[in-house]
């Protein structure tokens, strides 16, 4: 299936000209980003890649959760520990997840003493749109944004009143519901939205105790054959008010609350109670079309309490808490002093604050950052520079810098070069996690990346092609004796092509991606490996078909081989999924959906010893009115 899934997405990857015709989709050319230079691009203007997935592909998806949606995407690759709300990792072109930085609205989100946003709590329907940016973007974020930036906003609604609900059922007793409205007016507009989600899920891990294949300390540590189940509540509100004809005001907020079972100890807890919660506010001053002025704060909180249920006694036991909070706070002045000439001057600052009833030697800091970008277009040719310095508290200054170049050669053709430098400050869990599992020399890691991209861009159909080098030093590993220190070394090279296209009413989507990620460090005995974790191949392939009230789609995703280990001993083998989804309108306003998820029932991990779904079924009713 992996050799199959590759081939065809090559194929369908590449359109050829003036074969494909305009569909109901919005095409690339009519989308944009602002994720990428912190102001407003077309998309195929931008200078390095970037990504779109609007709520129109995400309703199409049925996707129930956003590992779902991002699974597979070009550079994407996940890790998770045994299903539905249990703890997800992310990267992309083949670093770490703690090195990919996450907003939600504009708002630096992700815990402090981990490093790493929980991808499983943020739930699907209260998104909007994605925008995923691939490679460094430290120049104009800072910290963590060494493999890229994925921004999620959260959902808004179109012109005048629209009032939407949705009810799905499904395998491992799934109930996944979800309901709110949005209106917009002549000066202001307000989005409100619900979502419940529970399922009894499956037995997450395989561990060691009853487990004779499986050596001692493998997996979760223990064997615990019960079903592991999950449970999100979320509410999110988002509206603006136009004060005057130059003056606007929005805000955001977010609240989801979930309950975790894993399998494990009595000493490490086995149920958890998980807050994600995000609150923002945006003001803009435009007084003219050369000036703008945007100043935003927000906070972002990551709150897990861990206890150990007895489900045979009945009874919970309080463990641990981890409750961090990011407070944070910018200014940004853009002035368009000519034609297709951008500069842009700005400042950040960020506070990160840690309780735990685990002691941390420090549990607070702070960063202020000062940037300055530049966006010129003169003809076929762009160009886009940034600079960026970040004062952190315990890290004192670090500078970081980017340097784009496009050229547009006619029949569409674009070709972009870019070249960036980051940096990831350690986590307080790197630091100062207590009984000698942190060390409080650090340093900050640092990296270097190239990106050479060609793309074309036609009326309802697009191809790119993208080929990038990061190397990355001080890397925070583990010497001989198990202490964390920076001495680990890591290159990546990889290269990913995707393409877009609407062909007589059929909407493709292929992306194929291949990353080499290796450990560079000299005199390692992992020295050459492979990172831990990552499939060196993905591909992903979306078809969707509508004739009449029926639309027909396909999602096939293939990974190859990964290690679990930095020693390259644990392989896990490659697999291929293919998911098939119905859809047929049953109103004007109603939508009757059907899934089957990994029709084949296919059995892989991403993890070692942990357990993936098999063959999964959904069906869910959805209502959308719209009223003007």
């Amino acid at each position: 299936m992996k050799s199959t899934l590759l081939s065809l997405a090559i194929a369908l990857g590449l359109p050829t000209i003036g074969s494909a015709q305009t569909g109901e989709d919005a095409t690339v050319l009519e989308q944009v980003t602002v994720t990428a230079t912190r102001t407003q691009v077309a998309l195929q203007d931008s200078l390095v890649p970037v990504q779109v997935i609007s709520r129109e592909e995400i309703d199409r998806s049925q996707a129930s959760s956003l590992t779902d949606l991002l699974a597979g995407r070009a550079g994407i690759g996940f890790s998770n520990q045994g299903g539905p709300g249990k703890n997800t990792t992310l990267n992309i072109r083949g670093t770490e997840s703690d090195k990919v930085l996450v907003l939600l609205d504009g708002v630096r989100i992700g815990s402090a003493s981990a490093g790493l946003a929980a991808f499983q709590d943020l739930p699907v329907a209260q998104i909007e749109r994605i925008e995923i940016v691939r490679g460094p973007r430290s120049s104009l974020y800072g910290s963590e944004a060494i493999g890229g930036v994925i921004q999620i906003f959260t959902r808004t609604g179109g012109q005048g009143l629209t009032t939407h609900a949705q009810a799905g059922f499904g395998s491992h007793d799934l109930r996944n519901h979800s309901a709110g409205f949005s209106y917009r007016g002549a000066r202001g507009w307000l989005s409100a939205n619900a979502g419940y989600q529970q399922t009894d899920g499956i037995n997450a891990c395989r561990g060691t105790a009853g487990n004779a294949e499986a050596p001692f300390g493998a997996g979760c540590y223990v064997d615990q054959p019960d079903r592991d189940g999950y449970r999100n509540t979320s509410i999110g509100v988002r509206g603006g008010i136009n004060v005057t004809d130059t003056l606007s005001l929005e805000g955001n907020f977010l609240n989801a609350d979930s309950r975790n079972q894993y399998d494990g100890s009595a000493f490490g807890g086995n149920e958890a109670d998980n807050l994600q919660r995000v609150a923002g506010g945006t003001l803009r001053w435009t007084p003219s079309d050369a000036f703008t002025l945007t100043v935003q704060a927000g906070r972002a909180e990551d709150q897990s309490d861990n206890d150990y249920a007895d489900a045979d006694a009945g009874t919970r036991s309080y463990v641990s808490t981890f409750d961090t909070r990011r407070d944070t706070a910018s200014a940004q002045a853009d002035y368009s002093f000519a034609p297709g000439q951008i500069v842009t001057l700005g400042g950040d600052w960020q506070d990160d604050q840690v309780t735990s009833n685990t002691p941390f030697d420090v549990d607070s800091r702070d960063n202020t950052g000062v940037f300055a970008e530049y966006q010129g277009r003169l003809g076929a040719h762009s160009l886009q520079a940034s600079v960026r310095n970040d004062d952190n508290e315990q890290f004192g200054s670090h500078a970081t810098g980017s340097l784009g170049y496009g050229f547009g050669f006619g029949n569409g053709f674009r070709f972009t070069a870019s070249a960036g430098t980051g940096f990831k400050a350690p986590t307080f869990n790197d630091l100062y996690y207590p009984g000698g599992f942190g060390n409080p020399d650090l340093k900050p890691e640092k990296s270097k990346s190239l990106n050479l991209g060609l793309a074309q861009y036609g009326q309802g159909w697009n191809w790119t092609f993208n080929a990038y080098e990061t190397r990355i030093e001080d890397l925070i590993g583990y010497d001989t004796a198990f202490n964390l220190v920076n001495v680990d070394k890591a290159r990546i090279r990889g290269a990913e092509l995707t393409g877009f296209m609407t062909l007589h009413g059929l909407v493709i989507n292929a992306q194929i991606s291949h990353t080499d990620p290796r450990n560079d460090s000299d005199g390692s005995i992992n020295h050459d490996n492979w990172l831990a974790r990552r499939a060196r191949d993905t591909a992903r392939l979306d078809l969707d078909y509508a004739i009449g009230d029926f639309r027909l789609g396909l999602t096939g995703n293939g990974y190859g081989h990964r290690y679990d280990d930095a020693a390259n001993t644990a392989r896990l083998a490659g697999y291929g999924t293919l998911d098939v989804r119905l859809e047929y309108a049953l109103s004007g306003d109603w939508t009757l959906q059907a899934k089957a998820a990994n029709v084949f029932d296919k059995d892989y991990q991403t993890i070692q010893w942990y357990n993936q779904p098999g063959r999964e079924y959904t069906v869910s009713i959805r209502w959308q009115a719209r009223r003007q």
